[in-house]
Parts: structure tokens; C-alpha cells; sequence
């Protein structure tokens, strides 16, 4: 969960109260003080809910008013009994510039938490470390995939629409059924005999031209105006943490408004749920709505929340008799309706203005180890809510 409030304190101090005999003594005065060689980081728990694997965000400006640091991929961050936690620092713009530095920590209900930062050298990850990973697989046709240790997801690019084999228009975002923990993505590649399960999981689910689990649109007069596949991506970080990546989508008639998109993709470790971002572009200022959905499938039970801003399905894999859910999680503010059209359960949204439209889609599988049936899936997607609607909050002081 990356949400969060924040609010950085520095403390300050005034010069001793001395005056200077010396000319020498009046040059070590005059020097300025030296830069604070360590931070502390308080973070607070608001709510009576545990929360493992909770991500912390913390912005360069936060980091740099405590700490004297340029690059952030060589801040290092330790717990209350000193042991190192993992941190990954994340240049969010590509602009070569790191402006975030994310760590995960577990938290008891209403626990509050004391971490430490200091600068060393750059940090070098190992390859056990990663446990999020996403890339842009040109031999398949423009797949991009993405994962972490619970789940696996790709979505289509413009090379798939007119491959002869199996040709596919689809702005789908598809599902990877896991049940390791280890990163599968390369390997299930390079075997390319990934819709057999052979111990790991498999992709068993067909997403088509439906929205898949997460797939979104433009919903205009009643319809559905979903793009068309992606046309290019980018990779603005590669874990070990946080995998966050950009496709961009040309544009597409979305009842009568031409429009474009750049649809931003976040998922960290530890969790179900990706976060999309989608900045939509118009010719001239519209107000639009945006739809998610869910494929219809056979047996799927749907499920909807207003106040919570939940559209959900439980229902049955038909390759191997297991069973999963998919939920679609949105800011209950901006909900307008929960439609349908031929393919797709759907939740539709206001597109705020000026800024990106934001939702949370992912998926659990009873054969993953982590839910036994719908009644853990829904807890799961419950207690998401709620951690969405309480950020952990932070403060940042010299020590």
C-alpha cells in the first residue's frame, strides 16, 4: 500500500551563547554547522489493524530536510533493533533523478514504529532480494508482464493485433495464477509451456476482448469504449520492492471524443492488488467516465459495494476445479454506476479533472496458499479498503 499521509518535521537550534576571545576561535564560530549525519523516521498505524507488509514512501524533500544525502540509492534504513530493511529508491519521472525511497514494514493495530536513516554506499541487490519484476516481452508478441510473490499479470501490445497465429484487439489486463513465491515470468518464457501448471501455476485464464481482471475504458451512452492494444511502454522501476511501468494507447473513438491514454501500473511486494493510473487526453477539455470491469464467466458470482467502492467476482477455474476472485477497487466519491455490457461486470467513475483516474484491481486463488475460499478473498479486499482509507503517517527529523 503506498498511500499515505505524511508530514515532515525538522528540529532546529540556536547558536551557543559564547562570544569569541580569539580570532581563531571567532573562525571555528563562523563555520557552519555540521549536516545531520542520520535520520529518524516515525511511522503510525491510525487504525486498530494489523498491517503486514505495509510499503513506506518516503519523498526526497522529506529525506533531504533531515538528512544530507544527494543520491537516494545510498540511503540506508534500519529497524529499532538495527537490522537493515530492505529500501529501494524510485526515479518516478525518469528523469535520472531518484525522488522516492520505498521500504516495507509489518505493523500491529495501532502500532507505532521507529526506523533509522543514514547515508553509505549505493545499495546492490540480489537476485533473492527481488520479489517484484515487470519487463516488455517482444517475443511474444508484446506482451508486457508484470509480478511479485502472490501474482503475475501481462497486458497486450500492437504486434499481438495482427499475429497470424492468434491475432488479438484487446486492452485486457490478463491473470497469472502463482503459487510460489519466486518470480516465474523469465522462466515461464523461455519454456513457453506456461498454460500447463507444473508446480508453480500456469495462466489459465482467458481474458479476450473483455476488460480481464482490471481492464478499463471509456463508458459513453451507455457502452463500453475500451483502446485498442498498447503501442509503447517504459519501465520507471524494477523492484526489488515497487515495479512501476507506463503504456501508452493511441488514440480511439470513445463515443464521438477522440481521446488517448497513458495508463501507469504499480504493484509492490506482498501484494494482490496492482494500482493503474490512467491520464486521459482530449482534443479539448471533456468530462468523461471511466469503466473497469471483471469478464464475465461462466459461474462467476458478482458482487458490488457503493460505499466502499467495490465491484467483485468469485467463481470458479474451470481448467483445474480451483476457484478465485477478482476485485476492482475505486474512490467511492467518484462512483457513478455499476453497469454491464455483453462481456464485462463494469464499475463506472468520473475521470477527475486534471488529473489521473485511479483504481486498484487484482485477484486471489485458492491454490496460492493464501486464500482457502470467497470468505478470505473478501476479507483480503475488505481490509485493503480499509488500509487505503487510513494511510500510515509519517514524520522525518534529523538525530
Amino acid at each position: 500500500m503506498s498511500t499515505q499521509r505524511t508530514r515532515t518535521a525538522c528540529r532546529t537550534g540556536t547558536a551557543d551563547g559564547w562570544r569569541p576571545a580569539a580570532l581563531g576561535l571567532l573562525l571555528l564560530a563562523a563555520a557552519p554547522a555540521a549536516a545531520p549525519q542520520g535520520a529518524t523516521v516515525t511511522a503510525r498505524n491510525p487504525i486498530a489493524l494489523a498491517r503486514p507488509g505495509e510499503t513506506i514512501v518516503l519523498t526526497a524533500s522529506q529525506i533531504r530536510q533531515a538528512l544530507a544525502v544527494d543520491d537516494l540509492r545510498t540511503v540506508h534504513v534500519r529497524d529499532g533493533a538495527g537490522q537493515e530493511i530492505l529500501a529501494q529508491a524510485i526515479d518516478t519521472d525518469d528523469d535520472g533523478t531518484f525522488e522516492e525511497l520505498v521500504f516495507q514494514a509489518d505493523f500491529a493495530p495501532s502500532e507505532t514504529r521507529a526506523f533509522a536513516l543514514a547515508a553509505g554506499e549505493p545499495r546492490v541487490y540480489t537476485r533473492e532480494q527481488f520479489r517484484a519484476y515487470g519487463r516488455f516481452v517482444r517475443e511474444r508478441r508484446d506482451d508486457f508482464v508484470w509480478e511479485n510473490d502472490r501474482v503475475a499479470h501481462r497486458m497486450y501490445g500492437a504486434a499481438l493485433e495482427t499475429w497470424a497465429q492468434e491475432p488479438l484487439i484487446s486492452s485486457a489486463v490478463d491473470i497469472w495464477f502463482k503459487r510460489t513465491r519466486r518470480l516465474v515470468a523469465n522462466d515461464w518464457y523461455m519454456v513457453d509451456d506456461y498454460h500447463r501448471d507444473h508446480g508453480e501455476g500456469a495462466d489459465m485464464y482467458s481474458a479476450g476482448r473483455s476488460r480481464g481482471c482490471g481492464g478499463s475504458g471509456i463508458w459513453a451512452g451507455g457502452r463500453l469504449y475500451p483502446s485498442a492494444n498498447f503501442l509503447n511502454s517504459r519501465v520507471l522501476a524494477n523492484g526489488p520492492i515497487r515495479v512501476v511501468f507506463e503504456l501508452t494507447y493511441g488514440t480511439w473513438d470513445a463515443g464521438g471524443t477522440p481521446v488517448s491514454e497513458t495508463k501507469r501500473i504499480t504493484l509492490d511486494a506482498g501484494s494482490n492488488m496492482s494500482r493503474f493510473e490512467s491520464a486521459y487526453r482530449t482534443p479539448r477539455p471533456a468530462a468523461l467516465v471511466q469503466a473497469v470491469g471483471i469478464k464475465k464467466n461462466p459461474g462467476a458470482v458478482p458482487t458490488t459495494s457503493r460505499d466502499r467502492g467495490v465491484l467483485g467476482t468469485w467463481e470458479p477455474n474451470k481448467t483445474d476445479g480451483s476457484e478465485f476472485g477478482c476485485a476492482v477497487v475505486m474512490d467511492p466519491a467518484l462512483v457513478v454506476d455499476f453497469p454491464q455490457d455483453d462481456l464485462n461486470y463494469l464499475v463506472a467513475a468520473k475521470v477527475p479533472a486534471g488529473s489521473p483516474a485511479a483504481y486498484y484491481a487484482g485477484f486471489g486463488w485458492t491454490r496460492s496458499g493464501d486464500f482457502a475460499g470467497s470468505v478470505d478473498w473478501e476479507h483480503y479486499v475488505q481490509e485493503f479498503t480499509r488500509r487505503l482509507g487510513a494511510p500510515i503517517e509519517i514524520s522525518v527529523v534529523p538525530r
